[in-house]
């Protein structure tokens, strides 16, 4: 069992790298540590490298990704859940992409590897939502989906949005 106070440092460190990392994709653990109003001792008894902290720091993101799918689907018809969980889905993408020259190649793979199953069953869901009111087509599969989607994280920021309705529109049923 974690002690409080170790959860709260956790949880700032994760905090302060997010924001740090989002200012300067190049910040230092130091750096990281002092937002934090952590030691470097804490910061690297939790995290024993920068892309340990990294890698967290997405899981964390893919995490909340994924669990943000029931609630989509409670309080947005499926498109509407499907945009907007694709849209958050593209900025976690350009997110760990600005961050990747940090990974190791075998760091790459871990997380690619721990994430596209849970990934996969979001887009599930979210189209099996749509196929059952009839709102897209019955033949739409979740990894053609992630690959088309795959696309709009390296669009112009201004570009991503009408791409989006076009791969959308191409799963009306």
């Amino acid at each position: 069992m974690v002690r409080a106070d170790a959860r709260e440092n956790r949880a700032r460190i994760l905090a302060a790298a997010r924001q740090a990392f989002a200012e300067d994709g190049d910040a230092s653990m130091n750096q990281i540590a002092q937002r934090a109003g952590v030691g470097a001792g804490t910061l690297y008894r939790n995290y024993p490298s920068r892309e340990a902290l990294i890698l967290e720091i997405y899981q964390e993101e893919v995490d909340r990704l994924i669990g943000s799918v029931p609630e989509l689907l409670a309080t947005l018809a499926p498109r509407e859940a499907l945009r907007a969980w694709t849209t958050t889905l593209v900025d976690a993408m350009r997110a760990k992409h600005a961050l990747g020259a940090a990974l190791s190649p075998d760091a790459h793979k871990s997380i690619t590897e721990q994430t596209y199953g849970p990934v996969i069953a979001a887009i599930s869901e979210l189209l099996d939502a749509g196929k059952r009111d009839g709102s897209f087509r019955d033949d739409a599969e979740p990894g053609d989906f992630l690959q088309l989607t795959g696309a709009l994280w390296r669009a112009a920021p201004d570009r991503a949005q009408p791409m989006l309705t076009l791969i959308l529109d191409g799963l009306r049923s």
